[in-house]
């Protein structure tokens, strides 16, 4: 459609432009929005995962007496986990149980980012952190 403007000769209808614009910026705009969203849960889990490990290792460094040391420091680890449930499988827990002695604790967490329509596996998480046996 063409009208006549003036002095300016012909102009061109420019209705339904912004609409067209928005059907074809609006997707990339919302992938990027959901990977913002889906980085954010999978740094909480991560940093919930630390926290847990963190847990279990100040655990282990005071239950060197206790009969099972192992199974004390995989329960508070799952424990803490929060909002993530650690398998007692994805935990390790390394020491010579002798004081003075580092006590090593492992955990594990698989993640995977899902944007809906696609799901991307993404690499395991994991946390390491050492204390000293008491």
């Amino acid at each position: 459609m063409r009208r006549r403007a003036g002095t300016q000769g012909l102009v061109r209808d420019e209705r339904g432009q912004a609409m067209t614009e928005l059907a074809l910026v609006l997707p990339v705009l919302l992938v990027i929005l959901f990977a913002i969203v889906q980085f954010g849960i999978i740094f909480n889990r991560y940093v919930a995962l630390t926290d847990a490990v963190r847990a279990g290792a100040r655990k282990a460094a005071v239950s060197r007496q206790t009969t099972d040391p192992v199974g004390a420091t995989k329960t508070a680890v799952i424990a803490a986990g929060g909002d993530i449930a650690i398998a007692p499988g994805d935990i390790t827990v390394s020491s010579d149980w002798q004081p003075g002695d580092d006590v090593t604790v492992t955990a594990t967490y698989p993640a995977s980012i899902d944007l809906g329509f696609l799901t991307i596996s993404i690499p395991t998480l994991s946390s390491t952190t050492k204390e000293r046996v008491e």
